[in-house]
C-alpha cells in the first residue's frame, strides 16, 4: 500500500536524497508545507513570512518500509536540537518538524521523539514539531532529484 509522509529537516535536498535511497521509497518530493501562504514560491518562502517549512513529502510502499524505518532517517539527517535552523541555513523554513496524516503516524512520531530524547544522542533539548499534514505545495522543478541533476553524491550529514 503506498503511504505518504512529510518530513521537515533544513534544506531539502540532502533530505531528498536520503529518503530515495531507501528501499521501498517510490518518490520524495521537495515542497514546501506548514504555513499560511497558498501556493508559495521558494522566493515567497525564503522570506519567512509564509510560515512554510521546506520539506520532503515521501510516498512509500507500507509492505516494503515502515514509516518507523523513515523517522530513523528522519533523524539521521539533521540536528534536531537547532531551533529554526541547519548548519548555514538559518530561518523558520529551515525548522525540524514531522507533519503526519493519520493518528498511527501521530503516535509513532511521538514514541520516536521520546526514544531520541532518550537515547541522550543530542546535548540539548529536542526542537522537532510534530503537526497534523495540511497543504503540500511542490518546490519548483530546479529543486527536485537537486543532488542527482549536479552529479553530487546525496548524504544526509549533521
Amino acid at each position: 500500500m503506498i503511504e505518504s509522509a512529510i518530513f521537515g529537516a533544513g534544506c531539502f535536498w540532502g533530505v531528498e536524497a536520503a529518503f530515495r535511497a531507501i528501499v521501498g521509497v517510490q518518490e520524495a518530493i521537495c515542497g514546501y508545507s506548514g504555513g499560511h501562504w497558498k501556493d508559495p514560491t521558494y522566493h515567497d518562502v525564503c522570506t519567512g513570512q509564509t510560515g512554510h517549512a521546506e520539506v520532503v513529502r515521501v510516498e512509500y510502499d507500507s509492505s516494503r518500509v515502515s514509516y518507523e524505518a523513515l523517522l530513523d532517517v528522519f533523524w539521521s539527517c539533521h540536528n534536531p536540537t537547532t531551533l529554526n535552523g541547519q548548519g548555514p541555513d538559518i530561518g523558520t523554513q529551515y525548522r525540524s518538524a514531522i507533519f503526519f496524516y493519520t493518528p498511527e503516524q501521530e503516535t509513532a512520531a511521538r514514541a520516536s521523539k521520546e526514544k531520541q530524547e532518550q537515547l541522550g544522542r543530542w546535548h540539548g533539548p529536542i526542537v522537532t514539531e510534530i503537526l497534523p499534514a495540511g497543504d503540500f505545495y511542490r518546490a519548483e522543478e530546479y529543486h527536485q532529484r537537486y543532488f542527482e541533476k549536479r552529479g553530487i553524491a546525496g548524504h544526509c550529514h549533521i
